[in-house]
């Protein structure tokens, strides 16, 4: 289903029948990618008294109650009150849901100290001057393993705060990364990406949105695309999410 979108004075065509899918299901499983320490989501069903919410236990509807931490628990979108003092709600601060996005593969530095890096450097290289409403992060290696791993206690790469500077700089109110979290995993909570991200608290910029534990698979290729970021209307600072790309016809 082809499809010509105006948006902010520029027409894009695209095929509306080929989404790309970015996010990670969530499951209740070991094999459900997950971080912060946290344990699998849980899946179960209701139960009160003799009556179970699942058919195959002989009830009559599955009827079930999950638990699970949206930070922690596959793909989310989060806005400025995940670090805030102030409450937030990505449900209340992010009102649109279309986006001109660019991925971007990156290869992170690895520093003196054993940390892997996005630097300014890097994101300079690969944007080459353009300025998208969005950024999707690709981070090499990008293997399947990605969609099932425990990313607990294993310091994955991160994008430091001029990077993060640089990446407001260029107009883009909406990142999406492939990792747990744009911060390092053990920073002694300075956030210093987070932080600079929103300017918190100096000149609070509540309008941008960060996503994390996406999956951009190697068939998509870098370049422009269309975003729709999709989430589940949580009044919280973050919710599950489902960025789905769709490509630029030019």
């Amino acid at each position: 289903m082809f499809a010509t979108i105006n948006h902010k004075g520029k027409t894009y065509k695209t095929d509306l029948s080929q989404p790309l899918d970015i996010s990670i299901p969530m499951r209740a499983s070991e094999q459900s990618v997950r971080a912060w320490y946290v344990d699998p989501m849980r899946i179960e069903p209701v139960r009160m008294g003799d009556w179970v919410g699942e058919v195959k236990q002989g009830g009559s509807v599955n009827f079930r109650n999950i638990f699970f931490n949206p930070h922690g628990h596959g793909t989310h979108t989060e806005c400025v009150g995940h670090i805030s003092n102030e409450d937030y709600s990505i449900n209340q601060e992010l009102k649109t849901f279309f986006f001109i996005a660019e991925v971007v593969t990156v290869l992170p530095e690895q520093r003196d100290d054993g940390d892997f890096v996005i630097t300014k450097t890097i994101l300079e290289n690969v944007l080459d001057g353009k300025r998208p409403e969005a950024l999707v992060i690709r981070t090499l290696s990008n293997s399947p393993a990605k969609l099932t791993a425990n990313y607990s206690n294993t310091n994955p790469p991160y994008i430091n705060a001029e990077a993060m500077q640089f990446i407001i700089g260029s107009g883009i109110d909406h990142l999406l990364l492939d990792m747990p979290s744009v911060d390092k995993e053990v920073d002694g909570g300075k956030l210093a990406a987070h932080k600079t991200f929103w300017e918190y608290p100096e000149n609070t910029q509540a309008h941008r949105t960060i996503t994390e534990m996406i999956y951009v698979p190697n068939t998509v290729y870098d370049g422009p695309y269309l975003l729709n970021l999709q989430f589940a209307p949580f009044e919280n600072d973050a919710s599950p999410s489902k960025p789905v790309l769709y490509r630029i016809i030019v």
